[in-house]
């Protein structure tokens, strides 16, 4: 099975580790807008498929960001030192932890919401239409976010495959990622209808949006690891930092708030075994 997509996969896009990075970047982002646009057939998911499908999509990020990334970065890109790797993981979570501050302050900015670390408690700031343009953005500002180390993590992997063994892993990784992303792109779809916004046209835009960070994240990933190969390791582990960061203080949390944490701990589960059998079997 490996080889044989392996090749297939070569016949189609050729060798060039930065193409192929493209070609991986638009798949994820392609599979996205699948997600974001089962809401125009699955009109009213409950909570509990969502929590199920968003605690799926966390057990893949954090199986692959282990055998895709992690292991393969101290194991065959750094001779067995893990300092590098560990190195880059440490920088991926504070990547993410301070990006991640933006969310919240644009949340203060566009709908004017009290801020409680304010001088003065009654102090606020003016809103622009919250009713509508407030959720679009801080949709947009968290989804962009969490994709940033998917698309970082496609094109690294592509960047560091060597031979048919190697690409293997990153067409694993690849279809992982892709695989996460549906739960992912309806989950923000349905977010976004609840908020009142037109079903059809926000659904296209997500996956759109989403297309347009983890496409050029891949190419950046693959040029990055192409020109600078020392630094493959640090690479491998700050994409894995930063999935790491977003399954723990995002998608975990969020799936254990009404109550349906059995299932999105099974859907964990059931994740993390997807990632494995495709890590074996492509890997």
């Amino acid at each position: 099975m490996q080889a044989g997509l392996a090749e297939l996969f070569v016949r189609i896009v050729g060798t060039d580790p930065v193409v192929q990075g493209l070609a991986g970047g638009v798949v994820i982002a392609t599979m996205n807008l699948v997600g974001a646009s089962l809401v125009l057939v699955w009109r009213n998911p409950s909570e509990r498929a969502l929590d199920g499908a968003l605690g799926f999509a966390a057990g893949v990020m954090l199986a692959a960001a282990f055998t895709s990334l992690i292991i393969p970065g101290i194991e065959q890109y750094s001779g067995g030192d893990p300092l590098p790797t560990l190195f880059g993981v440490v920088l991926g979570v504070l990547f993410l932890d301070r990006a991640d501050g933006l969310v919240p302050h644009a949340h203060y900015l566009l709908t004017g919401e009290r801020r409680t670390d304010a001088a003065d408690p009654s102090e606020t700031v003016p809103g622009i239409n919250p009713d509508k343009l407030a959720p679009v953005v801080l949709f947009v500002l968290a989804i962009t976010l969490h994709n940033m180390p998917e698309g970082l993590a496609v094109g690294v992997g592509f960047g560091a495959a060597d031979g048919m063994e190697g690409l293997g892993t990153a067409l694993a990784l690849m279809v992982a990622i892709g695989i996460q992303n549906i739960p992912e792109g309806l989950a923000v779809s349905v977010a976004a209808v609840n908020a009142g916004l037109d079903r059809k046209s926000y659904a296209l835009f997500a996956g759109a949006r989403a297309g347009a960070v983890e496409i050029p994240l891949a190419v950046l990933g693959a040029v990055a690891v192409q020109l600078v190969r020392p630094l493959l390791p640090y690479a491998m582990g700050f994409a894995a930092g930063a999935m790491l960061f977003v399954i723990s203080d995002e998608i975990v949390p969020e799936t254990h708030t009404s109550g349906n944490e059995r299932v999105a701990t099974l859907g964990t589960m059931a994740g993390v075994v997807v990632m494995l059998y495709l890590d074996v079997s492509l890997g």
